[in-house]
């Protein structure tokens, strides 16, 4: 996990339409960057489900929500258009994002070991600065802490 009070690392993604998206594009606002391991599976889902069910308060807060996987941009598109999801999703299947915000880990399930994405959220501020992380966080409850920490 990248340390609080660094500047964020730059990028540029395409989104689920295909769109590229870059991290300077939202230069002024507060970005929720969320780092999620696969679309359509349970734990994701439901934290997608509920960044979008508070996607109008995150904006009433002058913040962004961006979700980050692997998955492909048609991945995500499905995903968005499955559960009605009204923030951007971003594609990293090479996982030069993923690496850059340190959320590739070893990580242990059932007693095997793999690599995979760790579920992390950074809060970035309006001047591209990390002022909060928060890793290993619980998918379900995620949206509403984030929410908390805009305040």
């Amino acid at each position: 996990m990248l340390p609080i009070g660094t500047k964020a690392p730059q990028f540029t993604l395409p989104d689920q339409n295909g769109e590229p998206r870059s991290l300077s594009d939202y230069k002024g606002q507060k970005v929720i960057l969320y780092f999620y391991p696969k679309d359509m599976t349970s734990g994701c889902t439901k934290q997608a489900c509920a960044f979008g069910d508070l996607y109008p308060q995150f904006r009433e807060k002058g913040a962004v929500v961006l979700g980050v996987s692997k998955d492909s941009v048609a991945s995500h598109k499905k995903f968005e258009e499955k559960y009605g999801l009204p923030f951007t999703l971003l594609s990293d299947p090479e996982k030069e994002v993923i690496r850059a915000y340190d959320v590739w880990k070893e990580k242990k399930n059932y007693g095997k070991v793999s690599m995979g994405v760790v579920r992390t959220t950074y809060l970035i501020d309006e001047k591209g600065i990390i002022v909060k992380a928060f890793d290993k966080v619980k998918a379900a409850d995620n949206p509403a802490q984030m929410l908390g920490e805009l305040a």
